[in-house]
């Protein structure tokens, strides 16, 4: 099944990347502009949470000025799904281990009659604790199951998703029986640096085995991390290409420049740039060109100096203070010499 989320297509075969506004509701400009940043780095559907009703006319500006798709994200009460619809929302992702039964059909009908897309996001945490002691594979699945079937002829799209990984790799491995498209997630992964681990470990291990319709990593930070962490797992698995990609050498006692520092300007310099380009950072000889000869284009350094080259062939030598400047001049031009 094919998923329309505002000209977007879920489950056409391609991983469509996905955040979250992080920002309270009422920031209607910054929310824009960071959606406009979003876009750039590669995002192709936003979600945006609607706490309570005071919350829905932000909601409706957010809609009308958004650059993309906007879901709505709705826990606890029905009649902010359905307030969501019609102030223009792309797609609706419910909770229904919070949302009573009578609520998911009232949401239902409204979604069937109009073709609203729902994403069915069941998470480890909100599960019905009067029925299941413990989040449980089965207790994910059934939860899931009951919700697909109260909204049955409407486009869906499921999640299950926990901070546990063995539990998630589990539940969507077994969630593939409904036939619908997956978006997965690593819950509540942490911090750009360990959620970006704990992410790239559960998702990739999905998407791997051909799991996935759609993704987002949860990380606590800027969304502009959560994107370009997604386009890295998607580039690392070569399932899209999203901007460049940078190696470097781990580094050792042959290295004899700052090979961290020219890292780090390289890495700040290209976070703006979408051409899907390989671009290699070698400390010394052994890695590089050798081992690097795939890249697109590169520098091995040596004592002070480095050697630029393109596909493994040596182009020129470069000093060390140049380097950067050489390898940017490079890519604006194409490569040529």
């Amino acid at each position: 099944m094919i998923v329309d989320v505002g000209g977007v297509k879920i489950g056409a075969g391609v991983v469509v990347v996905q955040s979250m506004i992080k920002r309270p509701i009422d920031e209607v400009d910054r929310i824009i502009e960071d959606i406009k940043r979003l876009k750039r780095a590669g995002c192709e559907l936003i979600r945006v949470s609607v706490p309570n009703k005071p919350s829905l006319p932000y909601f409706k500006k957010i809609v009308r000025g958004s650059v993309l798709p906007v879901i709505a994200d709705i826990h606890f009460h029905a009649d902010l799904a359905l307030a969501a619809i019609d102030a223009g929302a792309a797609k609706i992702r419910i909770n229904p281990g919070n949302i009573k039964k009578g609520g998911l059909k009232r949401i239902a009908r409204v979604a069937r009659r109009g073709r609203i897309p729902i994403r069915i996001g069941v998470n480890a945490g909100s599960i019905d604790r009067r029925r299941f002691a413990t989040p449980t594979p089965e207790a994910l699945l059934t939860t899931v199951r009951e919700a697909v079937d109260i909204f049955a002829g409407v486009p869906l799209v499921l999640s299950a998703k926990s901070s546990d990984i063995p539990l998630t790799l589990e539940v969507y491995r077994r969630m593939k029986i409904f036939g619908f498209p997956l978006h997965i997630g690593i819950t509540e992964a942490g911090p750009p640096f360990r959620g970006g681990i704990r992410s790239g470990v559960g998702l990739g291990i999905l998407l791997a085995e051909g799991i996935g319709d759609t993704i987002r990593v949860s990380l606590t930070g800027d969304p502009v991390m959560e994107v370009v962490a997604a386009y890295e797992i998607l580039n690392s698995l070569d399932l899209r290409r999203h901007g460049p990609i940078l190696i470097s050498c781990p580094t050792c006692s042959r290295c004899r420049v700052d090979l961290l520092r020219i890292v780090n300007k390289v890495e700040e310099r290209i976070s703006d740039l979408s051409l899907p380009i390989k671009i290699a950072l070698m400390g010394c000889e052994v890695n590089g060109p050798g081992e690097a000869r795939d890249a697109d284009i590169g520098i091995a350094f040596g004592r002070g100096t480095g050697l630029l080259f393109k596909k493994g062939r040596v182009v020129r030598k470069v000093s060390a203070d140049e380097a950067i400047e050489v390898l940017f001049n490079h890519l604006r031009e194409g490569g040529e010499e």
